[in-house]
């Protein structure tokens, strides 16, 4: 008898990666946080080839993580803003840029620091809105039928 091949998983990450996976997305709505929302800005301060960046604006507007807004008529001419569902990456670009801060950034250190509106350096902390405490992989489990944990206990 021959053996069953599993299923890929049904997954959200899976799924998002389907719509900001990809380098030069993520990179385009860092930009857009920045405050570079005009399509010539947003090329140049990622590096990315016109046509490729072109290509994950579209992507990201058709998926709702971005809107269009006109700003000029002649010729017509538009920029990018942020839809909830594009503010709502703010978590995920800030602990990737801290990920890269902590591992990557050799000697030289972090190439720019964020503060807080507190004065303080904003840094990411996962933490469970129940009770508060700090969630870390080791307090982390999935809730399913088969009642295993996130390491497959």
């Amino acid at each position: 008898m021959a053996s069953k091949t599993p299923e890929p998983r049904v997954c959200s990450i899976a799924r998002s990666l389907e719509v900001v996976g990809e380098k030069w997305a993520l990179l385009a709505v860092r930009e857009i946080f920045l405050g570079n929302r005009r399509f010539d800005e947003i090329v140049r301060r990622t590096g990315a080839p016109r046509d490729t960046m072109a290509a994950r604006l579209r992507t990201l507007t058709e998926a709702g993580v971005l809107g269009r807004r006109q700003y000029s008529e002649h010729p017509a001419r538009y920029e990018y803003v942020l839809s909830t569902a594009g503010r709502d990456l703010y978590p995920v670009i800030t602990a990737l840029r801290e990920w890269g801060d902590r591992y990557l950034s050799g000697e030289q250190g972090p190439p720019v620091t964020f503060t807080h509106s507190c004065g303080h350096t904003l840094s990411t902390r996962l933490v469970c809105e129940a009770c508060g405490e700090a969630a870390t992989y080791a307090s982390a489990t999935r809730a399913d039928p088969e009642g295993e944990g996130l390491r497959g206990r």
